[in-house]
Parts: C-alpha cells; sequence; structure tokens
C-alpha cells in the first residue's frame, strides 16, 4: 500500500499567503507607487522586500509576469538568509524554472536552509527530496524525520505522508495506528488524499474499528 504524495509544493506559495506585506496596514491610493517602494526597500537591501518583489514577478502582481526576475530577486533575500526566499528559490531549482538549470543538489541545499529555520512547507518538500532520492542519497529515515518536523507544524500533505510512511513502514517501524492519527489529522484539514487513505483504514479495519459507515463518509 503506497498513499505517498511525492509532489513538490510550489504553485499555492505564491497563490496563497505570501503576498507583500510591507504595505499592508497602510492605505494604497496609488498601487504603483506601493510596488516602487517595495522595490527602492528591495533595492536598498531589504530581504523581505527583495522577496516580496520576486513574488510579484512570479504572480504577474502590479508588474508585468516574468520569472527571472522573480529568481532574481528571491536569490538577493535567500542570499540573505530570509527562509521563505530560500524556499521559492530552492523550488525554481526543482523544476528549471525561472531561466534556472534544474538542479536538484541546489534544490535541497535551499530546501535545508529553510527547513533548519523552522520553515514546515521546506521541511516537508526537504522530506520529498530524500523520499525521491534527488539532490541526496534516497533516505526513507530522513524523509521521515523531515515529513514529522512539518506535520508537527499542521501541514496536512506531510501529516498524509507521514500516514503513509507508517502504513507502509518505509523508515519507521509499520503502525496502522499512527498511520490512521496522521492521515485523520490531514484528513481533518480537506486533504482528499488523506480523507481517502482513512476511509480505506476504516474498511480494512486497520488502525481503527472497521466501519463501513465512517468509510463511506471519508
Amino acid at each position: 500500500m503506497r498513499s505517498l504524495l511525492t509532489v513538490l509544493v510550489f504553485s499555492a506559495l505564491l497563490l496563497t499567503g505570501w503576498s507583500t506585506s510591507q504595505i499592508s496596514a497602510e492605505p494604497m491610493p496609488n498601487y504603483d507607487q506601493s510596488v516602487e517602494r517595495i522595490r527602492l526597500k528591495a533595492e536598498q537591501g531589504d530581504a523581505e522586500a527583495q522577496n516580496d518583489l520576486g513574488v510579484m514577478y512570479a504572480n504577474g502582481e502590479s508588474v508585468g509576469q516574468d520569472d527571472k526576475q522573480a529568481a532574481f530577486w528571491f536569490r538577493k533575500a535567500a542570499e540573505q538568509g530570509y527562509a521563505k526566499a530560500q524556499l521559492i528559490l530552492g523550488l525554481m531549482y526543482s523544476e528549471g524554472q525561472g531561466g534556472l538549470a534544474r538542479d536538484y543538489k541546489q534544490a535541497v541545499s535551499l530546501f535545508r536552509k529553510a527547513a533548519e529555520q523552522g520553515l514546515a512547507m521546506a521541511q516537508y518538500n526537504l522530506g520529498v527530496m530524500y523520499a525521491r532520492g534527488e539532490g541526496v542519497e534516497q533516505d526513507d529515515e530522513q524523509a521521515v524525520i523531515w515529513y514529522r518536523k512539518a506535520a508537527e507544524q499542521g501541514e496536512a500533505i506531510a501529516q498524509n505522508n507521514l500516514g503513509a510512511m507508517y502504513a507502509n513502514g518505509e523508515g519507521v517501524g509499520q503502525d496502522d495506528k499512527q498511520a490512521a492519527l496522521w492521515y485523520r489529522k490531514a484528513a481533518e484539514q480537506g486533504l482528499p488524499t488523506a480523507q481517502n487513505n482513512l476511509g480505506a483504514m476504516y474498511i480494512r479495519g486497520e488502525g481503527v474499528v472497521q466501519d463501513d459507515k465512517q468509510a463511506a463518509e471519508w
């Protein structure tokens, strides 16, 4: 049984929760002026502004969409240790976007820097790289370590993958109760794969009391 989502999460990072932040509390009668203020801060070396400008280029938000410019500004912020920029630049390396050659080792290096700062999505993506053996030697135990760190911070996709590792006994002792526990945490956040996995556990009575009604609901 393999119910792992070994996918790198990218687009959602840009489209939800990663928009510009410096000006969010201020009135903005002229948004173009606000963009220029962010650009000025970025050019002066402000890492958060550099990241925000990268997001704006990536999304085409009040500037022309330009992945190369996005990568340029994410790199500036990443080199200053800004975790969100390290994560996104790592994702761009993993996909060969923004004029960057695909480079899994660079992706892993950037994910690790952000993960070690506690960024949950970076921890998840580092786990994916270990699970796939991309940019690092394949290592299920390391995948479990990083999935767990992200899962404990509430990342649903990491919770699902940790559940799958327990269900399959990969990188950790096989344990259906732990599998069901982590599937449930992700399922309750609305992750369809986790809901399906939890339903399957109820059908088979693995880690939970067999219950066709619960299976059907999930």
